[in-house]
């Protein structure tokens, strides 16, 4: 299939996610499933998916909650990941071959304005997939026009960054070394872009939603088995880590040696684990 073209208003994302970061990403997917597992399953649980329901995951990235809402689903269900990297995409396919999953689809495609079957689907679901559109309402009144009605919205997304230690420590520490790039704008597309509840809240309710819920869940995030491993992946991985890209040889010497002392008070048995907070939203499309 070909890649989707960087071009209409979230161009800037879809060349990012076809990029050699990506691949990064791809590199890392297991581990990356691993450290996100708890709030997966929290937001999975809240879709409250039943047997023979179709849903749609808006940016599956490599397949991971989309194999286990197709669990959820089972086989008269059925379930359709969107992304625009094809090259997690690729990744997605591999494994839901390799599960053996015929109820399972996947689409590279810009959710904000792919043309989705109007009024076939029983939920919208993500996992952190949903904070990056350029114009948020229209990609999510694009989403409700694809439910059913009575069809819900179901997502996890963080909560404001300094809530989130797992990326204000390592991050922190940082900027000590490499100066950090100007903030971005307010509701500049972004891992946390959705922080806000009220902003959420109005996203939701200009794209037509009705019965707005937002429930915050907290838990751990393990960065690494060990210091070292913990050190490694902070500046390999995450928001912190673009900060490092491009540094020199010395600097990122240096960034190593900021984040080992940050990350030293957070070990436990070797383990390094740092808070997580995120937001649990659900909504209903009246129809």
């Amino acid at each position: 299939m070909a890649q989707t073209a960087a071009t209409g208003p979230n161009a800037e994302q879809i060349e990012y996610w076809n990029s050699e970061r990506a691949r990064k990403w791809v590199d890392l997917q297991e581990r990356m499933d691993a450290l996100i597992e708890a709030f997966g399953a929290r937001a999975i649980e809240r879709a409250e998916l039943a047997a023979g329901e179709r849903a749609i995951d808006v940016g599956c990235g490599c397949g991971g909650t989309t194999l286990e809402l197709a669990g959820r689903v089972g086989p008269r269900g059925r379930v359709l990941g969107v992304d625009v990297s094809g090259v997690m995409l690729a990744r997605a396919r591999e494994r839901a071959r390799a599960a053996g999953l015929a109820n399972v689809e996947f689409v590279e495609a810009d959710a904000q304005t792919h043309a989705l079957d109007a009024g076939a689907w029983d939920c919208v679901f993500s996992r952190f997939g949903v904070m990056f559109f350029a114009e948020p309402a229209r990609a999510f009144a694009n989403l409700r026009h694809a439910l059913r009605r009575g069809g819900r919205v179901s997502f996890a997304c963080w909560r404001a960054m300094p809530e989130n230690a797992w990326v204000t420590v390592p991050f922190g520490a940082l900027v000590k070394v490499i100066p950090p790039p100007p903030p971005p704008p307010p509701g500049a597309p972004g891992p946390f872009s959705f922080g806000d509840r009220e902003r959420v809240r109005k996203i939701l309710g200009e794209a037509g939603f009705a019965e707005i819920e937002l429930a915050p869940y907290d838990a751990p995030l393990a960065l690494g088995s060990s210091l070292d491993d913990a050190v490694e992946f902070a500046i390999s991985a995450g928001p912190a880590s673009r900060l490092v890209e491009g540094a020199s040889a010395s600097d990122r010497a240096r960034a190593r040696d900021v984040v080992r002392e940050a990350l030293a008070p957070h070990a436990r048995g070797g383990a390094v684990a740092l808070g997580g907070a995120i937001w649990l939203v659900h909504a209903r499309n009246p129809g």
